[in-house]
């Protein structure tokens, strides 16, 4: 279903995505990963640091990565190695493993909550 060319207004509207970069965008550099992480860092936004190093590792969309609970990442207080989520999109389990320098940034994050445990 198309505007009419009769409307004036249709004539003055430009397309959303006139003059924006369309398509996939490229990847992070490591460089830009760690200038990210050290602006996370500086401004002391653990929560964000730790859904980024998340993000880096696993590969996640970030609807997936908002829906993760602590007790997917953690047992008897300490990180797993692996995080096994399921996908909103495909409705499968996708299992990633956590780095040495994610459990490194997420450790300030959940210090003081208590265990939280899935609903």
């Amino acid at each position: 279903m198309g505007h009419s060319d009769l409307d004036p207004a249709v004539h003055d509207r430009s397309p959303w995505n006139a003059g924006k970069k369309v398509g996939p965008k490229r990847p992070l550099k490591p460089r830009d990963i760690w200038a990210i992480r050290f602006y996370l860092d500086e401004h002391k936004r653990l929560r964000d640091r730790a859904l980024f190093d998340l993000a880096i590792d696993s590969k996640s969309r970030g609807c997936d990565l908002v829906k993760i609970r602590i007790g997917d990442l953690m047992s008897a207080w300490s990180f797993r190695d692996r995080a096994t989520v399921i996908q909103q999109k495909t409705h499968r389990p996708v299992q990633s493993e956590i780095m040495a320098e994610a459990r490194k940034s997420r450790h300030p994050t959940v210090a003081n909550i208590p265990f939280a445990t899935k609903r």
